[in-house]
């Protein structure tokens, strides 16, 4: 059963927060952004003057769908470039799940990857030790480009679960959108905090990975290593498991394209070998550690043209 509201004073005691917390977000690295808090009262985008132009970034459409397409579950296009239609909403409470930052409006993911998640949970409480698992981000209603937060997530077939444990007791509307997840690795950025990652940690990323649907996992490079380091026995399903910037919180989940869906753009296969090799010790050297100051200039704004033509009967369908 989900919560009941804040009462009206404490609600607008915790937006001035909120506003004050984003403000302090916005000036901080690209990984605290991630966990940027969210908001009790969400204010709908300004409708576009002219959501005809051809130039118009697809991000800015596809950030204001605020329900899925009436359409067959499909995952169109790429991971990082392409849309969803017939998203299903991840149930915000669960036997084993709850998910945070309501207010994004990202719980929403091709029917195969919210049955996924419903499997982890259901798994997890026996296999891991936890309660049961925190969900942040899946997808937009109708999938593609995102405004802000992430490059991949267009197709509905990611998800990043929190490496928190879900508490046993409810979760507040309040906490959904300003509880921070806890980052398990060093400050150096060298290994895993000793103080915070457990081997349920461990177990919460290989249960995961074993998922015969789940393709890769993204976690920080230090995660990696502490899972090379500490794993025996059975090491295939680390293969699966891949450093990537950021991630010290949470891991990226992401599963194959769904059987029989000609549209979905699978990724290349994992390399050979379980990835703890020489290509793991480039992530932890100067130039990936300390990188040198960017010289600004990013990429150019995908449109509507650079995404599958199925993509426009998905924004317009109603």
């Amino acid at each position: 059963m989900r919560p009941d509201p804040l009462p009206m004073r404490h609600a607008r005691t915790l937006r001035r927060l909120l506003a004050a917390a984003a403000t302090a977000f916005a000036l901080a690295s690209p990984a605290a952004m991630a966990q940027t808090p969210g908001s009790l009262d969400p204010r709908p985008l300004p409708a576009l003057a002219n959501p005809d132009d051809p130039a118009l970034p697809a991000k800015e459409l596809f950030g204001r769908a605020a329900e899925p397409a009436p359409l067959e579950a499909r995952a169109l296009g790429s991971y990082a470039g392409g849309c969803l239609a017939g998203a299903m909403a991840l149930p915000v409470d669960g036997p084993g799940w709850r998910v945070m930052r309501l207010s994004r409006n990202r719980n929403w993911g091709h029917p195969d990857l919210v049955a996924l998640l419903e499997r982890l949970a259901a798994a997890t409480p026996q296999a891991v030790g936890w309660p049961g698992l925190l969900v942040g981000d899946l997808s937009q209603p109708r999938g593609g480009p995102m405004i802000w937060g992430h490059a991949s997530h267009q197709i509905g077939l990611d998800a990043d679960v929190w490496l928190t444990p879900m508490p046993e007791r409810g979760v507040s509307p309040a906490e959904r959108e300003t509880m921070m997840a806890t980052s398990v690795v060093r400050p150096d950025r060298r290994d895993v905090d000793p103080e915070i990652w457990t081997p349920a940690h461990a177990r919460l990323v290989a249960l995961a990975a074993r998922e015969p649907r789940v393709e890769r996992i993204f976690v920080n490079a230090a995660i990696k290593r502490a899972l090379c380091r500490d794993t025996t026995g059975d090491r295939s399903w680390l293969s699966k498991v891949r450093p990537m910037w950021g991630h010290d919180y949470h891991m990226h989940v992401r599963i194959t394209c769904p059987p029989g869906q000609a549209g979905c753009e699978p990724q290349a296969a994992v390399p050979p070998g379980d990835g703890c090799d020489a290509t793991l010790d480039w992530w932890f050297s100067d130039e990936v550690l300390n990188p040198a100051p960017s010289s600004g200039g990013g990429r150019r704004e995908k449109t509507l043209a650079d995404l599958p033509d199925a993509c426009r009967r998905v924004l317009v369908a109603r």
